[in-house]
């Protein structure tokens, strides 16, 4: 555990980059040889959007990097947070706990928040229009929503106490889990069905891609799935009866334009019956 703390605490960016980059190719590989859907898309033009929302939310993660850094160390210096004021545990359990609450606050609070809360919804609303869900799609965030998301997880390293070897390793799982949940990949079903219970599995995950409500307000779950099923929003739909994307927003030329994408959060909400 020693050396696992030691690598987080100095991990390169070169690594960090290697395992985005790393893990996309890999998920990319399995999902055109073992796919949940054959779809009939432009791969490549799809990707090109979607790498590019990646790349602006890297950029903005990056230059606000600062901030979690200092909220890391402050926490620590003053004795703040959840981690520094419980019991004294195992170096094992206490990176479990600590990644436990950095993933429901950083991840399904702030997921939650997003679907409840209409200018924010705005922003969260371009990830939901994706129509054709694969590893690529992970990180299909507007900018604007990359700001939100980075302030919440800023939010979870203060209230947990969180030392920044923590904040990477969440990172980093995060990232990893994020390209898993939503590669377009056929796990079989009972193997899904058994990570559900402890982790978030692809098939929970593309439940909340379904393109009509309820189903769109369940599972906001990132890395672990506990958080789903304590607070109810747990829900289950057949692969064959999950449709991808959002019923305000299904035309082709409305999610598969960079720049009418990107303008969505400034325009006026509509209502499923008006598209």
């Amino acid at each position: 555990m020693n050396e696992i703390i030691s690598y987080f605490s100095t991990i390169p960016s070169s690594h960090r980059s290697l395992i985005l980059v790393g893990g996309i190719t890999f998920f990319w590989l399995i999902e055109n040889t073992f796919p949940l859907f054959n779809f009939k898309y432009k791969k490549w033009q799809h990707a090109g959007i979607n790498f590019f929302l990646t790349f602006t939310t890297i950029l903005i993660n990056f230059t606000l990097a600062f901030l979690l850094f200092k909220t890391s160390n402050w926490t620590i210096t003053n004795n703040f947070g959840i981690l520094q004021w419980i019991p004294s545990m195992p170096t094992w359990l206490y990176a479990l706990v600590g990644l436990l609450l950095l993933d429901f606050i950083g991840a399904y609070l702030a997921h939650f928040i997003e679907h409840k809360v209409k200018f924010l919804w705005r922003f969260h609303l371009i990830h939901h229009t994706d129509t054709w869900i694969d590893t690529t799609s992970g990180n299909r965030h507007h900018p604007g929503e990359s700001v939100i998301r980075f302030v919440f997880t800023t939010l979870g390293v203060l209230i947990v106490g969180s030392p920044m070897w923590l904040v990477f390793m969440y990172q980093t799982l995060s990232v990893v889990s994020t390209q898993f949940t939503h590669a377009n990949i056929a796990l079989p079903q009972k193997l899904d069905a058994f990570l559900s219970y402890f982790i978030v599995s692809p098939n929970m995950h593309k439940v909340h891609h379904h393109y009509k409500l309820p189903y769109t307000d369940s599972n906001y779950g990132n890395i672990f799935s506990v958080w789903d099923r304590l607070f109810g929003t747990f829900m289950y739909l057949p692969n064959q009866e999950i449709i991808y994307g959002i019923d305000t927003h299904m035309k082709p030329e409305e999610h598969n334009q960079l720049g009418k994408l990107l303008k969505i959060p400034f325009q006026k909400p509509r209502s499923p019956e008006n598209n």
